[in-house]
């Protein structure tokens, strides 16, 4: 049975990968991420449970947002946040379990 050789990333490609995992890097973005897991929210419903303020709370929705982790649509007033690929859902939590094997040597890494 043949293998199937795998081509080296280019740098270009492996720039976006990075800029991908960099957009949850942040605790105010990965905070609203898994907030909206459990559904759509208002800016304010963000506001309130993040504890972040209004502005800080719209600038990392606006990230999220440029680089496709959430989409919006307007409900009169309201700007309604959700996930835009519920994958980013098993991305978190695939992230969870290896975090959970390896906290300890994350939580005292001087590298990053």
């Amino acid at each position: 049975m043949a293998q199937l050789k795998l081509q080296p990333e280019t740098a270009v490609q492996t720039e976006i990968y990075a800029k991908f995992f960099h957009g949850l890097s942040n605790p105010t973005r990965l905070r609203i991420v898994e907030i909206l897991l459990d559904g759509e929210k208002n800016v304010s419903q963000l506001v309130e449970a993040t504890g972040a303020t209004q502005s800080q709370v719209s600038n990392q929705l606006a990230c999220l947002k440029w680089c496709g982790y959430v989409t919006s649509r307007q409900e009169g007033k309201y700007v309604l946040y959700r996930i835009s690929d519920e994958r980013v859902r098993t991305i978190l939590q695939l992230a969870k379990a290896i975090v959970a094997d390896n906290a300890e040597h994350i939580r005292c890494c001087t590298r990053m």
